[in-house]
């Protein structure tokens, strides 16, 4: 690997030839890959993974996973990378609650396990082996037909799709070094392709840019076409894209990036084009172009809508005065040049839009690049001239168009249908980029990373962030505008990308409970206010040296866990200092999103549970009490049974490894007293309490007997008291009604919450000490052979109600119902009734979602700025919502 001392060369747009207009799509797409056969799928149902793996029984050769864009500067590769597992699926709890959900099983048998993940690495082209070294590496040109088997294909039979002009300049040397023949990809068909892909199946993909300020736009994939596409690169190409295969190149320019860059190579002196950018940032292009009111003596030219500072001629100044160049600051040229050429880019675009009646102006290449003034420059005059009927958009993963089009043109990848829900993208502390610079290949192994984790210099007690962030600000009003300062801040990571991986996750579904899917947003907390993101950047970073202390002390405490805490510490306070800095740079934030980012990062640094030992013993504890609640339960009426169950929900959500208040909780009382001092604090009315709504509905009224619900879908949030002691209770009241249970559990552990595979056996520990719930935990296959020891009450009850687990799909304390396991999918089709409990998933998320069936959500708020936000009121408030079905879906 590249040392972090290397030096960086220039970056520019590959060139893409200038066709002439009309270009026709009669581009035949090569058949030399065979094709992924999809029937027959089935999902290898592994809880213990956050992405659920896929085995395809009919699938008899290999899946294209490489493609590549090679330019005149840059390289872009993209890689799939599979799991290779054997299926195993001999678990008699997990077939019984997939028959009952009518997931089919088909016949298992020990084939591949293809897991999805698409990874975006790029290398500078001048390094070209680094990038072979690389491919050869993680044998990406080595295509197994039975990648289960020894057996591999001889060098010389691979064929890799590439596009690019490094196509052709480096087919021989692939050949030479990696035994691989290239087949080459039609430049203009891969970048529609790439964006197309993009833009229906990434939902955080395209966003407007205007006064430094990044909005993230969501396209509905039913309403793309059409949409022009102009891709900026040494060149400018400009593309009406009509749908799928269907485009054509009805303009461009030769004034683009290479305009710019070799214009200020000549005029500055500068070495890079990142150098040439950075100048930029420090110009005042006041000083070399001609204004408007230098031409009306200070004066604007109102009439025609043009303001003393609009620029009236690019470099006009310097043919009225007498200076040599040298006489010029190369901060002022380089300025000058850039809002010459983005200005001119902007307005032909926009002609073109207006020629063909286009609304939406899609923005891509390296000449952009993420850099805010170009983004800022370009918008403002697509806004200016269509008096701001038509929209300038930028995607985030724009360099990678062209690779993701060659990766497409492999015949019948799997992607073509892909959506949006099915596509988790990551961000993990993968290839060493800082100040802008590329230094090679992604991290190997985990000590790699740790190592270069290490290697962060400290200031004081501040760690610099592994991309280093200076303030995201524009140089004034971004259009035709004198800039109001001089100059502001470039990114340091100007020329990197702002992508991770690409999780493809097929048997991810939308919640099909969503009142409605398209208007559904999961956060709560707009963390776009500045105020707000300030606010939980800061609880999670107090939060931070607890964390590590647990997940160290999870693992014993040994030498290699505290070294890997401390690289997860700098590695999550560096994503921290990132958001601070760039609140977009991964996508639309949300709370949800940068809780699971905690989450992930921990699994990235190997720690799976960091509170697994913590809640065990709560387990225990909780399991210990739950008889005698039970019976005085069972003792009491109807209606006083119902409060109670409600009461001890809340109660026992006061259990909270995520909150401070809750933490300082622990060192004060054990979990049973802590529990008994909130059931003896309940006292009503709550801050939200919509109990006597839910109690006519359970208990009915005026002598009318409510109709039992179907099925129930419980969301339970923490391990211990709060599922032992107030979910699985209120479980229990469901099923003796006969209404069918499905605890839904996280996939994978975060903070203190249960999690699906844990939960059978928790449940497991309750029936010993209950009937009801033992025998609707053998209908829903929860006990399995000698789990209990068989008692009065233990055999099949005809009548009883099932109780299931299935998992959620997810690894966060929140949940987004746009992303959700198949299996809660499958089981949610036949509930009538959801309930959400603990401040994650009914308050940090879901609290305004509506759906289509009842809803029921219950937590106590465990955070004082949340409880005024919210609920305007206090911490340890509580909440009992309860919404009927969403009158909009009834139909």
């Amino acid at each position: 690997m590249a040392s972090l001392e290397d030096e960086h060369d220039p970056i520019l747009e590959d060139k893409i030839d200038m066709a002439p207009s009309g270009l026709g799509t009669s581009i035949t797409r090569s058949g030399s890959r065979p094709q992924l056969d999809l029937s027959k799928a089935e999902i290898q149902g592994n809880f213990e993974e956050r992405d659920p793996t896929i085995l395809l029984p009919n699938q008899s050769d290999d899946i294209s996973h490489l493609a590549l864009d090679i330019g005149g500067s840059l390289i872009k590769l993209l890689y799939f990378s599979r799991h290779e597992d054997y299926a195993n699926d001999d678990d008699k709890r997990k077939r019984t609650i997939k028959e009952r959900l009518g997931i089919t099983n088909g016949n298992l048998r020990s084939y591949p396990v293809l897991g999805g993940r698409l990874h975006f690495v790029k290398f500078e082209t001048h390094k070209i082996n680094e990038c072979l070294d690389f491919i050869h590496s993680k044998q990406l040109h080595r295509r197994d037909p039975y990648p289960w088997s020894s057996k591999t294909l001889p060098l010389g039979t691979g064929v890799i799709k590439v596009t690019g002009g490094g196509a052709y300049k480096f087919a021989d040397l692939f050949k030479e070094r990696l035994g691989v023949s290239i087949e080459k990809e039609d430049e203009m068909h891969c970048l529609v392709s790439g964006a197309n892909f993009l833009l229906k199946a990434i939902r955080h993909e395209a966003f407007t840019h205007m006064e430094g300020e990044k909005e993230f736009v969501q396209i509905d994939p039913n309403d793309l076409y059409p949409y022009l596409l102009v891709n900026v690169g040494s060149g400018v190409s400009i593309i009406k894209v009509d749908g799928e295969g269907k485009f054509e190149r009805v303009s461009g320019t030769n004034v683009g990036g290479g305009t710019y860059w070799g214009l200020g190579r000549l005029l500055t002196k500068c070495k890079s084009f990142d150098e040439l950018l950075e100048l930029s940032q420090k110009g005042d292009n006041s000083a070399i172009d001609m204004l408007v009111g230098d031409i009306y003596g200070g004066m604007d030219y109102s009439k025609i809508g043009l303001s003393a500072s609009t620029i009236a001629s690019s470099f006009g100044k310097a043919i009225s005065e007498n200076k040599e160049l040298e006489d010029y600051r190369p901060e002022d040229i380089s300025l000058s040049l850039l809002r010459m050429i983005s200005y001119n880019i902007g307005q032909i675009s926009y002609l073109n839009a207006l020629r063909f009646g286009l609304k939406r102006i899609f923005f891509g290449g390296f000449f952009i690049r993420g850099h805010a003034y170009t983004m800022d420059t370009i918008s403002f005059a697509v806004h200016f001239w269509s008096k701001g009927e038509m929209q300038a958009m930028f995607l985030r993963h724009e360099g990678f168009l062209g690779a993701l089009g060659a990766f497409m043109s492999y015949e019948k990848h799997g992607l073509d249908d892909l959506m949006s829900h099915q596509l988790v993208e990551r961000f993990p502390m993968g290839a060493p980029y800082t100040g802008g610079n590329i230094h090679g290949p992604p991290l190997g192994d985990l000590n790699e990373k740790i190592s270069w984790m290490e290697k962060f210099v400290r200031r004081g007690t501040e760690i610099t962030a592994p991309v280093p962030m200076t303030p995201s600000k524009t140089t004034g009003l971004g259009g035709f505008e004198v800039p109001s300062s001089r100059g502001s801040a470039l990114r340091s990571d100007a020329s990197a990308l702002n992508v991770g991986v690409l999780h493809l996750v097929p048997t991810l579904e939308v919640f099909p409970l969503l009142a409605d899917p398209k208007m559904y947003e999961p956060n709560t907390i707009d963390l776009s206010d500045q105020g707000e993101r300030e606010y939980w950047l800061k609880v999670l970073s107090e939060h931070l040296p607890d964390l590590v202390d647990t997940a160290v002390a999870s693992e014993g405490g040994t030498e290699d866990a505290k070294r890997r805490g401390d690289a997860f510490a700098r590695a999550f306070s560096a994503h921290l200092a990132r958001l601070m800095e760039e609140p977009a740079a991964y996508g639309k934030l949300g709370l949800a999103n940068l809780l699971e980012l905690r989450e992930e990062c921990l699994r990235e640094f190997q720690f799976v549970d960091a509170y697994r030992s913590i809640k065990q013993r709560e387990n225990e504890a909780s399991l210990a009490v739950l008889p005698d609640l039970l019976e005085e339960l069972d003792s009491m009426s109807e209606e006083a049974r119902l409060l109670t169950l409600i009461e001890g929900v809340l109660a026992a959500n006061i259990f909270d490894w995520g909150s401070r208040a809750c933490v300082d909780l622990y060192h004060k009382g054990t979990i049973i007293e802590i529990y008994r001092m909130s059931r003896n604090k309940m006292q009503r009315p709550w801050r939200v309490d919509d109990f006597d709504a839910f109690k006519e509905r359970m208990l009915g009224s005026d002598g009318k007997q409510p109709h039992r619900h179907k099925r129930a879908l419980l969301f339970v949030d923490n391990s211990g008291a709060d599922v032992i002691l107030g979910m699985l209770p209120l479980a229990r009241e469901f099923l003796r009604r006969g209404t069918e249970v499905v605890l839904v559990a996280n996939s994978l552990p975060a903070l203190n919450d249960v999690t699906a595979m844990e939960l059978p056996d928790i449940v497991a520990g309750a029936a010993k000490h209950c009937d009801i719930l033992r025998r609707a935990a053998e209908m829903g296959g929860l006990l399995v052979d000698a789990m209990v020891n068989p008692g009065d009450g233990s055999k099949k009850d005809s009548t009883s109600a099932p109780l299931m687990v299935v998992e959620n799909g997810c690894g966060s304390p929140c949940i987004d119902l746009r992303q959700v396991s198949s299996e809660l999918a499958a089981a949610a089709k036949d509930a009538d009734l959801v309930i959400l409990e603990g401040m994650g998933r009914a308050l940090h998320t879901n609290f305004i979602a509506q759906f289509k069936c009842e809803a029921l959500k219950l937590a106590m708020v465990k955070n004082q700025r949340l409880a005024e936000k919210l609920i305007k009121g206090n911490i340890y408030d509580c909440v009992c919502r309860y919404e009927p079905p969403s009158l909009s879906d009834v139909m």
